[in-house]
Formats: structure tokens, sequence, C-alpha cells
């Protein structure tokens, strides 16, 4: 069985931050075509020149699935349908329940839920009649906790997203596509460094066994093992 993903098309969503652009640059050290996706056009342009060699950049909301079948078909034609999707795109909330406007609560809820449930809805009938797929989706540890400092509608996303890729994995496998879920705690990003004080971070570094913030490299060298070495459809986190 060809576990390599050196040939292989991956698409990333939120690749202009920190976490997609490390699982973007790694996913492009194994071999991959790498699709870049984001809302911010200016840098999302210039880490695709950057990272070179075939990376694709793609300014789309996704959130819009519309928008992301015209893409995926310009796309295909472009580099080719997409074998692994890492969906990273997301958006951060603090506010608890009672400060949570019902605006906010589906907006935060249609990111980062949402627009992974549309994009692999898209790609899906693609990695089936391949008989190959690789979705990975990015949960958090908040949606186990309720979230040391995160708000309700982000703990409430990314407890649905484990959710979705758990019904995701039961329905593909038979085709040969995995579906898995990636829980971190806190990685080092400026979602975390500008949310947080410096007694508030030394404060969560005290409950993390390790004694420090995930690095965005670890983030993506799972964003790799996923695809390049799993066989079997595994739901989970």
């Amino acid at each position: 069985m060809r576990n390599s993903i050196e040939g292989r098309v991956a698409l990333v969503t939120g690749a202009a931050g920190v976490m997609g652009l490390s699982a973007a640059r790694a996913l492009a050290a194994e071999g991959a075509a790498v699709v870049m996706v984001d809302l911010a056009e200016k840098r999302l342009l210039e880490l695709a020149r950057e990272l070179g060699g075939r990376a694709v950049p793609a300014v789309l909301d996704v959130t819009d699935p519309e928008a992301i079948r015209r893409e995926l078909a310009r796309l295909e034609a472009a580099v080719g349908s997409v074998d692994i999707l890492v969906n990273n795109a997301g958006i951060l909330s603090n506010a608890k329940s009672q400060a949570t406007t019902p605006e906010e609560w589906r907006k935060v809820l249609e990111v980062n839920l949402g627009g992974m449930f549309y994009l692999s809805r898209a790609v899906i009938p693609g990695m089936k009649a391949r008989g190959w797929g690789r979705i990975i989706n990015v949960s958090s540890l908040a949606a186990q906790t309720g979230g040391l400092t995160a708000g309700t509608a982000y703990c409430a996303s990314k407890g649905g997203v484990i959710s979705l890729t758990r019904t995701l994995a039961a329905e593909t496998a038979a085709f040969g596509i995995t579906a898995n879920a990636i829980a971190p705690a806190y990685v080092k990003t400026p979602m975390v460094t500008e949310q947080l004080s410096e007694a508030e971070r030394q404060g969560l570094l005290k409950k993390i066994p390790v004694g420090r913030f995930c690095e965005p490299e670890e983030f993506a060298t799972w964003c790799c093992s996923w695809p390049a070495r799993w066989p079997v459809s595994s739901p989970g986190m």
C-alpha cells in the first residue's frame, strides 16, 4: 500500500496563519502539492511565493459552499483533485455564555465547524473515486475541558469538530479514507501570545505536564504523519 504523500495534493485552510503555514511547509517538504487557503490575500500570496515549488494560493471563504465548489473545480484543473484536507481555519471567541451574542455564536460555529463540513463534503466524492483520502480536522483541548480561557462558542465548535470527525471516519472508512482530529492545547501562535497576560501564561504552563506550549512545527508533524503512515480510518483525536 502506498503510504507516501509524495505527489499527492494537499489543501490546508488557514494557511496564512502560524499553524496552517507550518502544516503547509511540512506537507510540501514531504513532496505534496499544497493548496494554501486563506482570506488574507496579500499575506497568502507572499507566503505561497516563499514556499515555492507546487504551492498554490487560493483566497476562499470556507463558509461559502458555492465558492468552495467553484474553487475546487479550478484547482482540480490546475493541480489535481484534493487527496489530503487539513481543516485548520478557525476563529477564537473568549466570551462566556452570557456575553456571547447570537451573531458571535453563529459566526464562530459557521467558521470553525461549518467550514470543515463544507470542505469535507466537497472533497469526499473524489477521494472515494480514487480509493484514498485523508481528512485532518483541527479541534482543541477546549472541547474536552470547557475552555481554560476560551469562550462558550469556541468550545462548542471544537466539540462539534470531534463529533463531525467521528461520523466522517465511520462513513468513509470503507472507501480508503481516514478522518482524524487533532486536539492540541496551546500552540505558540499570536492567538495565544496576544490574548494572554504573562500571569495567565505562567498559570497555564503549570497545568501542562511538559511545562511549555506546543511548537507549530510539532503540530505540523502530526499533519504529515496521518496522511503518510496511517493505513486505516481511526476516528478520534
